[in-house]
C-alpha cells in the first residue's frame, strides 16, 4: 500500500482530509482513486510523474519568479494524483460563484455610478473613494451589460465536508487557467482509462466559452463578429505562456501596445494588410500601465488615447478599467453585506473572518494576537508580504508589528485556517498536502459561465499553508465528477 510515511505526518494540527476520514475509510467521491493508488506500486507512480515533467517541459509552460537571482524560467510543480469534486459539491460551490460575481459586478457598477451602497452607510466611503484601485476616470462610464469583471478568479478554501470559505476575490486580471487546461491535458495523456472511469465532466472547452463571453461584450455598433485580441506586456511577463495560449486557443490576435493606435476615438490593430478596426481586448496589462496620456506617462506598454476610446464606448476591455477595486482584500470583507444589499440573498460562500487593521478595535485585537494570525497586505499577492502568526519567530512578529503601526489601513488579519489536504505524491511517497482552489468565472452580463474545474494549487512542502507556484506550490487537476447515472428501469 502507497501510505504516507510514518515519519511525515503532514501538514501539523487537526486538518479535513479529502480522501480518508478519520476512522481510515474512504470518503466518496474517492473511491476508485483510492483503490487504484491501493494497487499501484509506487515506482509506477513516480515514472509518470517524470513523464509529466517531460510534457510539461516539452510544452514549456513555465512562470518567472523576479525576486530570485539567474534565470527566471521556472516550470510550474504539477502532482498528478488529482483532487476530486463530487457533483453535489460543485453545484453547489457553482451557485455559490455565481452568486457572488453578480454582487461584485453590482458593487463595481455601483461606485461608478450612483454610489448607493456608500450613501446607504453598508461600507466606508473612504476605503473605497481613497482606495489607489478606485478610478475616478471611470465615475458615469456606461459599459456593456453592466459588467465589470469578466472573468472572475475566487480563491477558495475548504475546512471540512461541507464547509468552503472564499479566500480571496480576483476581479483584475485573475491569472492561473491555462494551468487548468495543461493539467487536464496530462491527466488524458498520462491516465487516460482512469479518467473515463471517473466520468470526469470536460473543462477543455473553456476557450471557447471566453470567446463567447468576451464577443458579446462587444460595444453596441460592433460587427456580428466583433474582433477580438489579447493584449500582453509581452514576453517578459510572469504570465507571458497563459496570454498567448488563451489567444491561440481562442483564435484571437496577440498584441503589445505598440501594435495598436486610437484615431477618432477608435481603437485599431496594425496588419500586414492595412489597420483593423478592434471591438473587444481581453487585457492582461494593469490600469496603471493602460495609457500614457492617463496613467503612468512613461508607460511603453499601453495604448495613447485607449482610455478615451473606451469611455466613447467604442472598444470593450476585459475586464474594465477600475475592476481591482474588487481585489482589496478589506473590501472583500463586505462581500457578505454587498450580496444582501444588491441581490436580496444570503450568501452561500462564506468569508473567512476578518479583522481590519484600519479600525482601532480591529487594530488592538490583532496586536495582542500576532501570533495566531495570518496577516496580509491589502493590495498584496502571489504569497508575498504575509505573516503566518502559529509559524513565525517572535522577532518576525515585532518586525511585522512596526509595520502595521505605520500604516494599520494597508493590512487585514484572519485566522490561521486547517486548510484541507489532498494526497499528494511526495519524496517520501504519498501524503497529505494543503490545496486551494481557483475556478474561474466568465460574466457578459447576458450569461454567467462557470467551467467545471479550476486551477487547484498544493503546497507540496511539508506542513506549509503557503501554494503559491513563486512560493514552493506545485498544480493538481481538478476532476469534477458526473452525477451518478440514474439506475435502470424496471422492466416489472
Amino acid at each position: 500500500m502507497n501510505s504516507p510515511d510514518a515519519e511525515d505526518p503532514g501538514p501539523s494540527g487537526p486538518f479535513f482530509e479529502e480522501m480518508h476520514a478519520s476512522d481510515g475509510s474512504v470518503r466518496k467521491p474517492y473511491d476508485q482513486l483510492a483503490a487504484w493508488l491501493e494497487h499501484t506500486p509506487l515506482e509506477e507512480l513516480r515514472r509518470k510523474q517524470h513523464e509529466a515533467e517531460a510534457l510539461f517541459r516539452r510544452i514549456g509552460i513555465t512562470f518567472a519568479v523576479y525576486t530570485e537571482g539567474g534565470d527566471p524560467e521556472k516550470l510550474i510543480p504539477f502532482d498528478i494524483i488529482p483532487r476530486l469534486l463530487s457533483a453535489s459539491e460543485w453545484s453547489f460551490l457553482e451557485r455559490g460563484l455565481a452568486q457572488r460575481t453578480r454582487a461584485l459586478n453590482a458593487f463595481l457598477a455601483d461606485v461608478y455610478h450612483g454610489q448607493e451602497i456608500l450613501r446607504a452607510g453598508h461600507l466606508p466611503a473612504e476605503l473605497v473613494l481613497a482606495n489607489d484601485a478606485y478610478r475616478p476616470e471611470m465615475q458615469g462610464v456606461d459599459l456593456p451589460g453592466g459588467i465589470y469583471s469578466h472573468i472572475s478568479g475566487l480563491d477558495l478554501v475548504r475546512t471540512g465536508e461541507s464547509d468552503f470559505y472564499v479566500l480571496e476575490d480576483n476581479c483584475r486580471t485573475p491569472s492561473g487557467v491555462s494551468y487548468m487546461l495543461e493539467d487536464r491535458e496530462v491527466s488524458m495523456r498520462l491516465f487516460p482509462d482512469l479518467l473515463a472511469n471517473h466520468r470526469v465532466r470536460p473543462v477543455e472547452y473553456y476557450p471557447d466559452e471566453l470567446l463567447r463571453t468576451l464577443r458579446e461584450t462587444a460595444p453596441p455598433g460592433a460587427s456580428a463578429d466583433p474582433v477580438v485580441v489579447v493584449l500582453t506586456p509581452g514576453i517578459y511577463n510572469s504570465a507571458y505562456y497563459e496570454h498567448s495560449f488563451l489567444a491561440d486557443k481562442m483564435g484571437a490576435e496577440l498584441v503589445e501596445g505598440q501594435d495598436l493606435f486610437v484615431e477618432n476615438n477608435q481603437v485599431f490593430m496594425r496588419t500586414t494588410t492595412g489597420p483593423r478596426k478592434v471591438d473587444v481586448i481581453y487585457r492582461r496589462v494593469d490600469d496603471d500601465f493602460l495609457d500614457p496620456l492617463v496613467f503612468d506617462p512613461d508607460s511603453l506598454l499601453g495604448v495613447p488615447g485607449l482610455l478615451n476610446a473606451y469611455r466613447a464606448g467604442q472598444v470593450s476591455l476585459a475586464n474594465a478599467v477600475g475592476s481591482g477595486l474588487a481585489d482589496d482584500k478589506a473590501i472583500y470583507s463586505y462581500v457578505p453585506d454587498m450580496i444582501r444589499f444588491y441581490l436580496a440573498e444570503e450568501p452561500l460562500l462564506a468569508n473567512v473572518p476578518t479583522w481590519r487593521c484600519g479600525e482601532a478595535d480591529n487594530l488592538a485585537y490583532v496586536r495582542d494576537h500576532l501570533h495566531e494570525l495570518v496577516v496580509k497586505e491589502v493590495h498584496g499577492s502571489g504569497g508575498y508580504g504575509m505573516l503566518i502568526g502559529p509559524r513565525s519567530t517572535r522577532a518576525e512578529q515585532e518586525a511585522y508589528a512596526a509595520r502595521i503601526a505605520a500604516a494599520p489601513h494597508q493590512f487585514i488579519a484572519q485566522p490561521t485556517l486547517a486548510l484541507s489536504a489532498c494526497p499528494t505524491l511526495v519524496e517520501e511517497g504519498i501524503a497529505p498536502r494543503h490545496v486551494d482552489f481557483r475556478p474561474f468565472v466568465l460574466s457578459s452580463g447576458k450569461e454567467t459561465r462557470i467551467v467545471p474545474g479550476g486551477l487547484c494549487r498544493v503546497a507540496l512542502r511539508k506542513g506549509s499553508l503557503v501554494v503559491n507556484s513563486s512560493q514552493g506550490g506545485g498544480t493538481k487537476d481538478t476532476w469534477v465528477l458526473e452525477p451518478p447515472a440514474p439506475p435502470p428501469p424496471d422492466d416489472a
